[in-house]
């Protein structure tokens, strides 16, 4: 298979078979490149120079939030810092960016979930976006834990759950193999034990109807396509070398695999480039 495409990236788009197995295609523009088939195989991409914000298309230096210039990283609500921080919504205080956003995005069911990455750790995302987000993460296992009515919600909840467990992936670890199993049931029971006493004062303050915990949710495993993990991890930045080549090795989360490094195709949203296998 020969690949010659340019455009700009974003996050790589996924797919979980019925047997976990993860399928990725790397969006170009309106192209797709089947990524798994090229697994063993020499690739390069090339920064072109050019980065152009994913909501306006205004030409940037640089690129902000994941591919935002940066009047629009200033201004949109996908922007905030209650976007990476939902327990500090200000919604309610009438300073939303856009309300309109917000009620659509925000006022929406969201889950709390456990996920294995580089150990098991909490974390809250859209109630469309499983599994995606627990691959984009790198995640081998993942189980929802809670439903709640808004992302609001879901922040205080994960806030009260990381007082016991860690709401952070170690991305170095986690492209060094995948973890060892964890039973994620158990694992639940006892983080809820631990967590009683928050959780109950969130749930007399926002109804059982509004914060449910998830008993009868199983558990979602994910097998990457990854050869050879590395031994060292060593990071490359198109910003610090615009050519980046090597033998794909294999692909986890968002990342790219190859035996010069591995690349995070994510934080290069909006990047302009000619991709070659």
């Amino acid at each position: 298979m020969s690949v010659e495409a340019s455009g700009h990236l974003a996050k790589m788009e996924v797919t979980l078979d019925a047997e976990g197995r993860v399928d990725y295609q790397l969006p170009l523009d309106d192209q797709r490149i089947p990524m798994n088939r090229l697994i063993g195989k020499a690739i390069s991409i090339e920064h072109l120079g050019d980065i152009h914000c994913i909501h306006c298309g205004r030409r940037s230096k640089k690129s902000f939030s994941q591919g935002y210039c940066y009047p629009c990283f200033t201004k949109l609500p996908q922007c905030d810092t209650c976007i990476m921080s939902p327990e500090k919504c200000h919604f309610h205080h009438g300073t939303c960016r856009d309300p309109e956003w917000g009620e659509k995005f925000c006022f929406t069911d969201h889950f709390v979930y456990l996920s294995n990455t580089s150990g098991v750790k909490v974390g809250i995302t859209r109630g469309t976006q499983l599994p995606t987000r627990w691959i984009d993460q790198g995640a081998t296992q993942g189980l929802p834990i809670f439903r709640v009515q808004t992302r609001y919600q879901a922040g205080l909840v994960e806030d009260c759950l990381r007082e016991h467990i860690a709401d952070k992936t170690h991305w170095q670890k986690m492209l060094k193999g995948d973890s060892e199993f964890v039973d994620l049931h158990l694992l639940r029971d006892e983080l809820m034990a631990k967590s009683e006493e928050g959780l109950e004062f969130l749930e007399q303050e926002h109804g059982l109807q509004a914060l449910q915990r998830l008993y009868n949710e199983t558990i979602t495993d994910i097998k990457f396509p990854v050869e050879q993990f590395p031994e060292k991890v060593k990071s490359l930045n198109l910003d610090k070398q615009p050519l980046v080549e090597g033998i794909l090795q294999g692909i986890k989360g968002q990342y790219l695999i190859m035996d010069t490094g591995v690349i995070n195709m994510r934080k290069f949203t909006a990047y302009n480039v000619k991709f070659t296998a």
